[in-house]
């Protein structure tokens, strides 16, 4: 067994231990990683895959193509690169504006389904994070529910870096209150995407359904990659 292999098996062990058995989707987070690398990962049965940055994985998504990857754009979500993200990417986690929802429904190909995107909600209050405050999620989720060619499927949220379990359980809380907020609203969602590799279990405590998990997958970047 390759060490991916391993540190994939322990990493569900663990998530089942959290959930009880309730499905969380595991996307392997491969920014900086070679094609080699991922395909390590898929056989150890990870079917979803995220990447932060579009030029980096578009050769990535090309050489995979054909092995069944569902594939999770996770980064800042630029206007200019909305083509290469609409074409290449079937999910895109990182819609916190209106205008970059609209450029992603005019560059998704008819030919394909439509792209699945989580609206993300800024829960930690940092500056330096992406996402909507709270309040503002409900107003987004309309519209982007309402454009062609996207399929709304729920949150996302990153935490502060803490290894404070309750401040990290706190902050997905108040992104669930927000999901079930907007689902009371009468919009359909089934994805609460939160947690990473430092917050996972207490983010699947809160009752997220997708997490996005690099280090405890590939193992630490060199400084070199992650320069």
């Amino acid at each position: 067994m390759s060490p991916i292999a391993a540190n994939v098996e322990a990493l569900r062990r663990r998530i089942a231990h959290v959930s009880g058995g309730r499905e969380v989707t595991l996307v392997a987070v491969s920014k900086q990683r070679r094609a080699e690398e991922i395909g390590q990962a898929l056989a150890a049965g990870c079917s979803d895959i995220g990447e932060s940055y579009v030029q980096e994985a578009l050769p990535k998504i090309a050489a995979l193509s054909g092995a069944g990857i569902r594939w999770h754009y996770i980064g800042h979500l630029q206007t200019n690169k909305a083509r290469d993200i609409a074409s290449g990417f079937d999910w895109v986690h990182g819609v916190d504006r209106s205008k970059a929802a609209s450029a992603l429904a005019k560059a998704r190909p008819p030919g394909l389904e439509p792209l699945n995107i989580c609206v993300q909600v800024n829960i930690s209050a940092e500056a330096t994070k992406g996402g909507v405050v709270p309040s503002q999620a409900l107003a987004l989720c309309r519209e982007v529910a309402a454009m062609p060619r996207l399929r709304l499927r729920g949150l996302m949220g990153m935490a502060a870096p803490t290894a404070v379990a309750a401040v990290q359980r706190a902050q997905f809380a108040s992104l669930r209150a927000t999901f079930d907020e907007v689902r009371a609203a009468g919009i359909a969602l089934d994805t609460l995407s939160m947690g990473m590799s430092d917050d996972f279990e207490a983010a699947i405590a809160e009752g997220s359904t997708m997490v996005r998990i690099g280090t405890a997958i590939f193992g630490e970047r060199s400084r070199k990659a992650a320069a």
